[in-house]
Formats: structure tokens, sequence, C-alpha cells
């Protein structure tokens, strides 16, 4: 019984340790748990791909995707013009006139929120890097059922810390009352997209594979 909760409790702080990094995810997480709109499904849909990309990664397929530079440099691609994008729209959000309230500001229906949640988790290669390739390569060292034990450990991890976000920043909503203090973290928002955006611009210079 102590093994497995060691094994466990090593994957739930690796897997920890990488995800709590500010970065476009937990950015985009904050923002919307501020808001109060559809927390559950972008908390729910946050964790079930990192589950799923840490079991893939347990199984094997960091190995693939970090011998695929096409695949990654196409994703980094893909990522840089959707968080580019992503951050403009913040920005002009800071520019805006209008009232900026919680519950009439963000994303309006439901699949919506799911897939720009989506399209923010999966169109960003460090996604792929930590969940795949770091926890899948930790987590490959160990055999049998504490591998699995490891996986399950580092996916409690992502739940845990998506759920915290996105439920937690909700209390923060009194502060956001006044707009000034939506200006500030749409900017904050718009500052963590473009840096991810660049860092992705970058890999796909850096690596052009043809």
């Amino acid at each position: 019984m102590s093994e497995t909760l060691s094994v466990m409790s090593t994957g739930f702080i690796t897997s920890m340790s990488l995800i709590i990094a500010i970065g476009a995810q937990n950015a985009f997480v904050l923002a919307q748990g501020i808001r109060k709109r559809f927390n559950l499904v972008i908390a729910v849909t946050c964790c079930t791909v990192d589950t799923v990309l840490i079991f893939c990664g347990i199984a094997g397929m960091g190995i693939l995707i970090s011998s695929s530079p096409i695949l990654m440099w196409l994703i980094a691609i893909f990522g840089g013009v959707f968080l580019s994008m992503y951050g403009l729209r913040s920005l002009i959000s800071v520019f805006s006139e209008q009232k900026l309230i919680a519950e009439s500001e963000g994303i309006k229906t439901l699949g919506k929120a799911f897939a720009v949640t989506l399209s923010i988790t999966l169109l960003n290669p460090h996604v792929y890097l930590d969940t795949v390739v770091l926890i899948g390569s930790v987590g490959g060292q160990y055999v049998g059922l504490e591998r699995w034990l490891f996986a399950v450990g580092a996916a409690l991890a992502s739940v845990v810390w998506f759920f915290s976000l996105s439920f937690g920043a909700a209390k923060l909503a009194p502060i956001f009352e006044r707009p000034i203090s939506w200006r500030v973290l749409d900017m904050f928002v718009c500052g963590m997209m473009w840096t991810i955006a660049y860092s992705l611009w970058t890999l796909v210079i850096e690596q052009y594979p043809f």
C-alpha cells in the first residue's frame, strides 16, 4: 500500500510541477473562472485532455511525438496563429469602451467554451512536451502496474489543479466589478498568449523542416 501511494505521489508531484506554470491555458482558465462562465466544462475538458495525453505518453506515444519534427512544426504553426489571434482579441477588449461585467463578457455558448478550451490546449506543442514526452519519460521508468499508478497520480494532479483554478478564480469576482480590473486581466491574458505565440513562431523558424 505504501509503495502504491509512493508511486502515485511521484506522478502527482511530477505532473503538478509542470502544469502550475503560468501559461496560455492557465491564463484562459483563470479568466473564464473569474467570469463564472462554463467553469465545469472548461475544467473537465482541460483535465480530460491531460489525462488522455498522460496515458498516451505512458503507453509510449512520447517516443513518436518527439521523433516527428514535422508534426511538432505543424502544431506550432497552428498554435502560433490561434494564440496570436486570441491575444489580439484580448488586447482589443482592453481598449473597448463598453461596460465590462463578468456575467456578460467572455464566451457565450457551451459549444464555443469547449471548442476554445480544446484549441488552446491542443494547439500548443508545450502541452505534448509536458504530458506526453516528459511525464511519459518519467513514468516509463516504472514497469507493470506501477507505470499506470504513476499515470493515475499524474492525471489526478491535473484534475485537482484545473478544478481548483476554474472554480477558485470565481472568488476573485468582487475585485472585477470595476472595469479597470478587467482591463488589467485582458492585458495579462494578451501578454501570455503572445508570449507563447512568440515561442511557437521562433520554433517554426528555427526548425523549418524543408
